[in-house]
């Protein structure tokens, strides 16, 4: 893909901060009219650039007040491993993100669930699943910055 210019930057980064901004306020903000606002949108969807529109929500009020990462070191580094891991953490719901690490750790996981004994049952379900080397556990006490906005320089260079 070609490198996103001034004005897909500014859009993507109008999109990052408010995805349910009207067609209209995006154009207004970033100096186009409507219709070569929404290509562009459009053609961001295509290329990947833009992957999807989501609703953030606050986790402590959905029930979801203990934060955990979770640092695993495999068991061996064969590719059967390595499928199976995949594939079993793509059926924990409590598993938000999953990095392959390099390092101390071979992969760590952000893990949100409502208290310890939540923790306590998917720690066993996870370790039942899949053999895992070693897990260590460390536990959010304050989340103190989020973003899942990019630092997407919107100025014209």
């Amino acid at each position: 893909m070609d490198p996103l210019d001034l004005i897909d930057r500014k859009i993507v980064a109008e999109l990052m901060r408010d995805a349910t901004l009207p067609i209209a306020q995006i154009s207004e903000k970033v100096g186009l009219s409507q219709t070569p606002c929404w290509k562009r949108i459009q053609r961001l969807q295509e290329n990947g650039v833009l992957t999807g529109r989501v609703a953030l929500a606050d986790p402590d009020r959905l029930g979801f007040g203990l934060t955990v990462f979770v640092g695993i070191e495999a068991v061996d580094h064969s590719g059967a491993w390595r499928d199976r891991f995949a594939a079993v953490v793509q059926t924990f719901p409590e598993i938000m993100e999953v990095y392959r690490m390099a390092g101390e750790m071979d992969y760590l996981l952000r893990v949100a669930v409502p208290d310890m004994a939540a923790f306590d049952s998917f720690y066993k379900r996870l370790t039942d699943a899949v053999p895992i080397k070693n897990l260590t556990s460390h536990f959010a006490m304050e989340r103190m910055k989020f973003t899942t906005a990019y630092p997407v320089d919107t100025r014209n260079r």
